[in-house]
Formats: C-alpha cells, sequence, structure tokens
C-alpha cells in the first residue's frame, strides 16, 4: 500500500479539527460561563490564559515521552482528557475547577502536538510539509464549525453545554479509532533508507554543522513570531475594522470571516506545493513576507473595500507558517522528533500568554492600530528569521 498510515492520518486529522473548535470554545461561551461560574467576563480571558499555562508547562515532558513511550500512546492518551475538560467544563459550578480543566486542556494540548506531528512525519516521510501543514486546515475547519453549532444550539434554546458535548463524544469515537490504528515505529524509521519519489527530495544537512543554538533557537523563536503574528489578527481585526474604519459590528466579524477563508484556501495551496514545487524551508521564507507587506497595506490604507481583500491575504499568508517552522524543525533535528517539536510548541504557548497582554496594554494606551504596527514588527522579525534559517540550512547541506 502507497499509504499505510492514513488511517492514523485520519484519526489525528479528526483530532485538530475538534482542536480547532475547543481553541474557540470557552471565548465562544464567554456569556453563558461567566453566569455559570458567577464572575466576570474577563475571569474567563483568564481562564483562556491557564490553557496556554498547561501547554507550556507540561510540552517539554510531553515531548521526552513522546520520544521515548512513542506517538500512540500520548495520542491516545490526549483525546480522552480532552472528554474530561468538555464534559466537566459545562457541569461545573465553582471558577477554581475550571481553571483546573482549562489546565488540563493545556496538557492535551501538548500531548497532542507531541504525538502527532512526529507521527505523520515518520508515516509520510516524503510529503512531511504537506501532511503537517493540513493540520492548520483542519484547524480552521474546526473554528469555523463551532459557531454553526453554537448557533444552533441558541435558535433551539438548548443546553449551551450542548456545543462541548458533541465535540466530547467526536473525541471518544477518535480515541476508539485510534486505539485500533497502527502507528509508524521511529525506531526502525531512524535507520531506514526510504524510496523518494517526489521531486521536492529533503535535502539531508551535516550533522557536525549542525548547531542547536543557531538552527534551533531561530526555529523556536520564528516559532513564537508566527503564533504571535496570527494572534494578534485574530484578537483585534474586528476592533480595527470598529475603532479606525467605523464599521459595523458585524461588518467588523465578518473580517474574521474573510481571514479564515483565505486561511483555509493557503493551506490547501501549500500542501500541493510543498508535494511537488517548494520546500518548507522556502516557504518559509515567502509567507511571512506576503504577511508583511499585506499588514503594512492594512495599516496605511482605510478603504473598507480594500480590508475584506486585505483580510482575506492576512489568513492566506499566516496560515501554516508555525506548522512549516515544526517540519523544518523535526527535519533538522530527526533524532529526537518529540522534543523538537516540543520547543516550537513551548514558544507558541508562550505567545498565547504574552500577545494578548502586550497588545491590550497597546490598545490601552496607544490604540489599537498601534496593535498593528507591533505586527508589522512581528512579521520582519519572522521574514529575517526565515531568510536566516534559509541560508543556514543551505550551509549545513551535505551537498555544499
Amino acid at each position: 500500500m502507497k499509504y499505510p498510515y492514513w488511517k492514523m492520518a485520519s484519526g489525528i486529522y479528526l483530532n485538530y479539527l475538534l482542536l480547532g473548535m475547543v481553541n474557540i470554545i470557552l471565548s465562544s461561551n464567554m456569556s453563558f460561563l461567566s453566569q455559570q461560574l458567577g464572575v466576570e467576563r474577563t475571569d474567563i480571558s483568564s481562564l483562556i490564559s491557564v490553557v496556554g499555562i498547561g501547554h507550556l508547562l507540561s510540552i517539554n515532558v510531553s515531548g521526552k515521552l513522546s520520544d521515548r513511550y512513542g506517538r500512540k500512546p500520548l495520542i491516545v492518551t490526549a483525546v480522552f482528557l480532552y472528554m474530561i475538560f468538555l464534559i466537566g467544563i459545562p457541569f461545573t459550578a465553582q471558577y477554581k475547577y475550571a481553571m483546573g480543566l482549562a489546565l488540563i486542556a493545556g496538557i492535551c494540548n501538548s500531548l497532542l502536538d507531541s504525538g502527532s506531528y512526529p507521527a505523520l512525519n515518520e508515516g509520510f516521510p516524503n510529503a512531511a510539509g504537506t501532511v503537517t501543514v493540513l493540520l492548520k486546515a483542519f484547524i480552521s475547519i474546526g473554528a469555523v464549525l463551532l459557531p454553526i453549532i453554537i448557533a444552533f444550539i441558541i435558535t433551539n434554546q438548548m443546553f449551551y453545554g450542548y456545543s462541548f458535548f458533541v465535540p466530547a463524544a467526536l473525541f471518544l469515537l477518535s480515541g476508539l479509532f485510534l486505539i485500533r490504528t497502527n502507528f509508524p515505529d521511529p525506531t526502525k524509521n531512524k535507520h531506514k533508507k526510504q524510496q523518494v519519489d517526489d521531486s521536492h527530495i529533503k535535502q539531508p544537512v551535516d550533522p557536525a554543522k549542525l548547531k542547536f543554538w543557531k538552527e534551533g533557537v531561530a526555529l523556536i523563536l520564528n516559532g513564537f513570531a508566527s503564533v504571535s503574528l496570527f494572534n494578534v489578527v485574530q484578537i483585534w481585526l474586528p476592533t480595527f475594522g470598529q475603532d479606525v474604519l467605523h464599521l459595523s459590528k458585524v461588518k467588523s466579524v465578518e473580517l474574521l470571516s474573510y481571514y479564515g477563508i483565505g486561511g483555509i484556501l493557503s493551506v490547501l495551496l501549500l500542501a500541493i506545493l510543498l508535494k511537488r514545487l517548494m520546500k518548507p524551508i522556502t516557504a518559509m521564507v515567502i509567507y511571512p513576507c506576503m504577511a508583511l507587506i499585506t499588514l503594512i497595506v492594512l495599516q496605511f490604507n482605510h478603504n473598507p473595500t480594500i480590508l475584506t481583500v486585505v483580510s482575506f491575504f492576512l489568513g492566506f499568508s499566516m496560515s501554516g507558517i508555525f506548522q512549516l517552522t515544526a517540519t523544518v524543525m523535526m527535519e533538522l533535528f530527526s533524532e529526537k522528533k518529540g522534543a523538537s517539536v516540543s520547543y516550537v510548541s513551548a514558544a507558541a504557548s508562550i505567545a498565547f500568554i504574552v500577545v494578548p497582554f502586550v497588545t491590550s496594554l497597546l490598545t490601552k494606551y496607544l490604540g489599537v492600530s498601534s496593535v498593528f504596527i507591533f505586527d508589522i514588527c512581528l512579521a520582519f522579525v519572522s521574514v529575517v528569521l526565515g531568510i536566516y534559517i534559509f541560508k543556514r540550512y543551505k550551509a549545513i547541506s551535505v551537498y555544499n
């Protein structure tokens, strides 16, 4: 069989579709949760930050566990722990218990990342960039589906908890499916030569020239910058539309829809390009450049019609950069793929914690426009890092 691990990939992609729902499920049910827990909405925002803290605290350990015990145990464990979070939150009456469940959700994210990225990389070694970037597409699809589910629940005056129970039930099915699914053996993949048919053969590097404090640190910093880029846009684009362009609330929120559509199309196109025409290391330079140009247009051209197009291209240029970074990290440091991904994911966790805090201060004292100047700086840093990593990749290639 050409793709012996397609069942494994199907289960992993379903998990990441559900992760797309989990990522926005607390903020999407903020009013219900604040009433249930007897707290302010800002406290629910703090609850969301706890998820990032849980991810950050556990990602290093989960990466080591992945390399030691394999990918499958971590993924299956994450799936069933997610069920505890999703079933527990709607029935939790005290804020402290909700914080505990949010911490569990962050740990689940670490387990899922540390198991899934290496598993896909090992199961599809000749298309690692493509299968990894597709994770972002499924996250985006999940983020689109959850609001539809919530709208249905509200329209039919149902208990809001069903928006948690639906993904919990799907996680159960995914877990039962993955338990019976074969995963690649990472110890065999280390020594087994793969027969490569694709035109974008991975360029091997000289281990003697490979330096973690150079390539590794640059990739970790790029993981932080790439996640910060889209995090700023997802949080503040509607506010920018209202405060700067004076759009209605509905029109401002619609900007995120154009952003999401751009993201999905971008990932699908990138998956095709990585399969046939482009290497992940090249895309890591091109995409941040597009993001930088688009953010500059957003900052200096306030035409509402153009903003629609700009929103689309923001999603198009920012989606997949983190997944590309993780792919290159695993390619360069292939002996410890789980740990490698954990470092990049830790940087992403820090971004999820730090960026909302920094941008809220910028908005409070300087206005929402300053947030996008900050994002321009992040895009510039990502471009510089991408170019540096590209040059280092060429320099340590065994063909040089």
